[in-house]
């Protein structure tokens, strides 16, 4: 009797011990949604990984989506039918607020790792005061890729103002060299003298963001805006480009820059990961600066922030949630992020710095982020328009089929058609 009445205290003190002690968390499971893109996936592994050796009770389970489209369409739905990832990976800027951020995903405002993101990245996952995402990659940025041996073997300088940019297509054609590729047949690739200069559209006209978004604000009326269309038409009528611009490949015009061929490519920051996987014997040659703008004062970078990791109000483990999600914004986060992937830009995060080896076209970069006031978010992410129908705009203009303003018209009616679509207040 004596040794039963031992075994049940026995067993009631340790049911007790298990009672104190809690519920077990050893079987909570974080669902986190990315896209497909192999750098993505790479970086979303290494994240997880590192993150689960700090937590081994939380098992994060990765799901790949598709991108483009669909990829939004995917996200519109999970988030509409209440059936998101705890976790998911999603652009920042406009198409962010066209998921109501305010109604549909948990405020991250309090997270410790805000404390070290960039003020610029800020700025384009905020909504009614409030943070709804960390930053996941490094910033990119639209500009122009050069030849540096080019540069150093006619004696040129980096330009900062359109009319020396002029002066030294000028002497890269005297020389017998291409001055400035272009490449039609990837027709987005056109866009970028009209999407880069929007640094200096905003330095010229800073309320055309908010005016243009609300109706008050057109590319033909504002000659700020035409500028980029006629940067397009500066370098067509001057003959500066390669004879088979119209038949030419992006991949074409990341050879000719990197082996020396052309001189310039306008393009986005990006591309150094193609020219790392390409070109790799060519990637120190090649540069990068920011499109010039009529005065050096005032030249600066137009920047295209990477995605965010957001999580839905509807995530059943959203603190848990939440931690996984500063770990990704921290210190630590982006440098495991910067080691995985080919850095295409710097970082976000202060204190995470580049690793020695970077291209000479990132560091290139990192001027213009050392001073705030040389860089602003490109103008998708601080208006919800963008007209699909200007990479065919652009092609029009670059090759001499169509005037500056005339393309400037034509886009403000291809605006105005999906302002309407979207259901935007005054159109």
């Amino acid at each position: 009797m004596t040794h039963r009445i031992k075994l049940i205290l026995a067993g009631a003190s340790a049911l007790l011990a298990l009672v104190a002690a809690g519920p077990s968390h050893a079987d909570t499971t974080l669902s986190f949604l990315i896209d497909n893109n192999p750098d993505t996936v790479a970086a979303a592994e290494a994240l997880v990984a590192a993150y689960q050796t700090k937590a081994p009770d939380v098992t994060i389970e990765i799901e790949p989506r598709a991108g483009g489209g669909e990829g939004d369409n995917i996200i519109k739905t999970r988030l509409a039918t209440g059936e998101m990832s705890d976790v998911f990976l999603y652009n920042s800027g406009s198409l962010l607020q066209a998921l109501k951020p305010a109604q549909t995903l948990v405020d991250l405002s309090g997270l410790a790792s805000q404390a070290t993101v960039d003020e610029g990245f800020k700025s384009v996952v905020r909504a009614d005061g409030k943070l709804y995402g960390v930053p996941f990659g490094t910033a990119m940025a639209g500009g122009v890729l050069y030849n540096r041996k080019i540069y150093q073997d006619l004696g040129l300088s980096v330009p900062k103002t359109w009319a020396d940019f002029m002066a030294n297509n000028a002497k890269v054609k005297a020389s017998g060299k291409v001055a400035v590729a272009q490449t039609y047949r990837d027709t987005w690739t056109s866009q970028l003298f009209v999407l880069a200069d929007y640094y200096n559209l905003h330095a010229a006209v800073p309320n055309f963001a908010a005016d243009y978004t609300a109706n008050k604000a057109k590319y033909a009326q504002t000659p700020a805006a035409m500028k980029g269309f006629e940067r397009l038409k500066d370098v067509h009528d001057a003959g500066l480009m390669n004879e088979d611009f119209g038949a030419a490949s992006y991949d074409d015009g990341l050879r000719m820059v990197a082996t020396g061929e052309a001189a310039h490519y306008p393009m986005l920051s990006f591309a150094i990961g193609a020219l790392k996987q390409n070109y790799p014997e060519n990637l120190a040659d090649v540069g990068f600066f920011a499109q010039p703008s009529d005065d050096a004062a005032t030249n600066g970078l137009t920047v295209w922030m990477p995605p965010a990791l957001y999580i839905p109000l509807t995530s059943q483990h959203a603190e848990e949630a939440k931690k996984f999600v500063d770990f990704a914004g921290s210190v630590e986060g982006c440098k495991i992020m910067v080691e995985t992937n080919t850095v295409q830009g710097p970082p976000l995060i202060d204190g995470c710095g580049l690793p020695a080896d970077v291209p000479p076209a990132v560091k290139d970069m990192l001027p213009y982020f050392e001073d705030k006031d040389k860089t602003t978010p490109a103008l998708e992410f601080v208006s919800p328009i963008k007209g699909p129908a200007l990479e065919q705009i652009t092609v029009e203009v670059g090759s001499g089929i169509r005037q500056p303003a005339d393309a400037a018209k034509l886009y403000d009616d291809d605006v105005r058609k999906q302002a309407k679509q979207l259901g935007l207040p005054n159109w």
